[in-house]
């Protein structure tokens, strides 16, 4: 045999061969205009010149190299008036999935997989080392951008929509794309494309991107409309009930993915207070569960999209909808053998857990409207302790971008209901600088409604918040109602409205954000029982406030906040999603996705029942589950010929859950509902095995027997 030949494609060792001798002269300096006209010329194909001198210049200088780079892929070379090289750039195939960038954009993972091949990278930029010609690099990115969408339809038959990019902290500040006009929209988590065990171990990165068309968002998101369809079974005109209606569209790349994420919602709401094996209630099942929750595909963003967006048909329905969020923690110290969770508390040998900040829509009478965003993640147990460096890091670096995070997942849905009204409402911790300026910066997005932690210096320097705002006339007195919390019991506050606008001065690390002007609202409670600490709220919001009748409805809003406490209360309580025994947080974070959207339905059903008490209980119930309910409640055999109404059937299976009725217990909660609907499930399922035996057998099959 011959001896082996080189593979003619092998890459070439960096700077095993000299520069090609058009690369230009050694230095190369002065204003833009000395080497003004630049040129961004297209790359030839493998065998050409122009390929040979691109590829020579990446290996010597670039620290990636030539490449390979991935997938479909355009390369040029920037060339001065004086025929010489400055350097190159390239542009391939997007990330398949970025937190940062997905979030951004607003796309579900359905759109993801539909659309990712409209965003492009530019995976390559290169200035040459001894070209020191000031905003050269922004002047080519502004070439590049114009002219890569004609180029890419040219060579692949459709254009680009978006350009993404990623800069390492430790080489780069992304000075160049700043100037050029590309947004950063967040870091990479350290996670490369190979990680499958979470190690992190990738060096962090800024993610920049670039719209190419001024609707490139929406278009992107253009699979949520088909998705927002949800999948009905052959035959039938609408959803077959509720599960379908909220996890049918669901998108896992799996049609029996699907099918059985919509079986396990089944189960898991019949049996909200059971463990899986318990709520599948057969062997198989619990082993198709399990297989489930373990699959790569069924992640919390994706099981959670047809949800997101049934929840936007409800909420284009109202005129004005409050967009609550607020951060919840889940202790699984008493499974320590699950993988990558993070500390919870003040030690770092204490209680392990996940973090989840989610935003829940709310109607203005307070009935749940369904999830917008639910962020979930593990801290890292090295990081702990470092608390006292964050004035030093950017909000991007900091947990509490959640609420930015959350507040731009609330604009994406007030684009796609133009007709309502949403407002995002934060407690105190929301308190942030960087969210107000955002809110202002987003005039078209939600408003901003968050009740005030700190007391802001004002611009003109000359007073703080709350002094000011207390020293405004009195507005009026309002009667708020209080909700009970722990011991101490609901009650009905009397309190004094003021108002004012003020404009905050930034704080001094956050000078360049400017001042904000906002209006503020201050309530405190006069004459409150003996025991009682008295209420004293401070709001700052975008909404306009002119008159005491606008700074009450302001406080009414937020009292509405409270829901999410109760939903939280269901999720952990109703669904003990805190003792899931899953083996890995990513397991968990599945189940707590299915777990999350049952504890909405019956907060849901809830709230219902007191809103429209008098419609018929088939809006929720089936047949079988109501005429088994009343026959079981009544001692009846024989079913009312005409269903309950809803209220009626609520109360009969919160019954079942131990509510009494009495008058002074009002209406039943979700405590006692999610106990008694697991009861009214094993009645059901029994109803439909008694009732065929108990009919009189057909004499006939024929309908004209007779």
């Amino acid at each position: 045999m011959p001896p082996a030949a080189v593979f003619p494609g092998q890459r070439k060792a960096r700077g095993e061969k000299a520069l090609a001798a058009g690369a230009g002269p050694p230095e190369v300096t002065g204003g833009l205009a000395m080497v003004q006209p630049v040129e961004v010329r297209p790359v030839g194909g493998p065998g050409s010149e122009t390929s040979r001198v691109w590829t020579e210049l990446m290996n010597r200088y670039h620290p990636l190299g030539a490449g390979p780079l991935c997938g479909a892929q355009i390369r040029y070379l920037i060339r001065s008036a004086r025929q010489e090289w400055l350097g190159g750039l390239a542009f391939s195939a997007a990330a398949w999935q970025v937190d940062a960038r997905d979030r951004w954009i607003g796309w579900n993972a359905a759109a993801r997989r539909q659309n990712l091949q409209q965003v492009i990278a530019n995976s390559r930029l290169l200035i040459l080392p001894h070209v020191r010609v000031p905003h050269l690099a922004s002047h080519v990115l502004g070439q590049a951008v114009r002219r890569v969408p004609g180029d890419w339809n040219e060579q692949y038959g459709y254009e680009p929509l978006l350009v993404e990019t990623f800069v390492e902290e430790a080489r780069a500040q992304g000075t160049c794309y700043r100037a050029a006009n590309w947004i950063l929209v967040g870091e990479t988590k350290g996670r490369g494309r190979q990680d499958r065990t979470h190690q992190r171990a990738a060096p962090v990165k800024r993610v920049f991107v670039y719209a190419l068309h001024a609707q490139a968002r929406e278009r992107l998101c253009t699979a949520e409309a088909e998705a927002a369809v949800p999948a009905t079974p052959e035959g039938k005109s609408g959803p077959e009930d509720w599960a379908e209606e909220e996890f049918g569209a669901a998108r896992l790349g799996d049609e029996r993915l699907r099918r059985r994420l919509v079986v396990m919602a089944r189960d898991f709401y019949a049996r909200p207070h059971a463990q899986i094996p318990q709520a599948c209630q057969s062997r198989a099942k619990t082993k198709a569960a399990y297989r489930f929750l373990k699959h790569p595909d069924t992640t919390m963003d994706r099981v959670l999209d047809s949800h997101v967006a049934a929840a936007r048909q409800r909420i284009a329905k109202e005129p004005i909808v409050l967009a609550v969020q607020d951060t919840t923690s889940l202790n699984y110290s008493t499974h320590p053998a699950t993988e990558n969770l993070g500390p919870i508390g003040s030690r770092p040998d204490g209680l392990i857990g996940l973090l989840v900040h989610d935003t829940m829509a709310f109607s203005l009478e307070g009935t749940p409207l369904g999830l917008l965003d639910v962020q979930c993640w593990a801290r890292d147990e090295a990081a702990f302790g470092k608390k006292h460096h964050r004035k030093q890091q950017p909000i991007e670096q900091k947990e509490s971008s959640k609420w930015l995070t959350s507040f731009r997942r609330v604009a994406d849905v007030q684009q796609r209901c133009p007709h309502t009204t949403l407002v995002s409402v934060g407690d105190r911790e929301a308190d942030i600088y960087e969210l107000f300026h955002l809110a202002r910066e987003t005039p078209q997005g939600p408003k901003l409604l968050v009740r005030a932690e700190q007391d802001r210096l004002l611009a003109d320097g000359q007073g703080h918040l709350w002094s000011t705002v207390e020293q405004q006339p009195l507005a009026g007195v309002q009667e708020l109602a209080v909700p009970r919390r722990g011991a101490r019991p609901a009650r009905r506050a009397r309190l004094e409205i003021r108002f004012a606008a003020v404009t905050l001065k930034p704080p001094q690390r956050k000078s360049s954000y400017g001042p904000l002007t906002l209006w503020a609202v201050l309530a405190q409670e006069v004459e409150p029982p003996d025991g009682i600490e008295p209420l004293r709220w401070m709001l700052l919001t975008t909404c306009l406030v002119t008159g005491f009748e606008a700074a009450t409805e302001k406080l009414e809003w937020y009292t509405k906040r409270w829901g999410i406490e109760i939903y939280h209360r269901t999720l952990k309580s109703g669904c003990q999603i805190e003792q899931r025994q899953l083996g890995s947080a990513d397991s968990i974070e599945a189940c707590l996705a299915i777990d999350m959207v049952v504890a909405w339905r019956i907060y849901h059903l809830t709230k219902l029942g007191r809103e429209v008490p008098d419609v018929s209980c088939t809006v929720f119930f089936e047949e079988a589950e109501w005429k088994a309910l009343t026959t079981y409640i009544t001692k009846n055999p024989v079913p009312p010929a005409e269903p309950p109404s809803l209220r009626q059937a609520i109360r009969m299976v919160a019954s079942l859950g131990g509510f009494l009725g009495r008058k002074s217990d009002g209406e039943p909660g979700t405590q006692t509902l999610w106990l008694g609907l697991q009861r009214v499930d094993d009645l059901a399922a029994m109803w439909k095995i008694l009732v065929p035996h108990l009919r009189p057998p057909l004499v006939s099959s024929k309908p004209t027997y007779g």
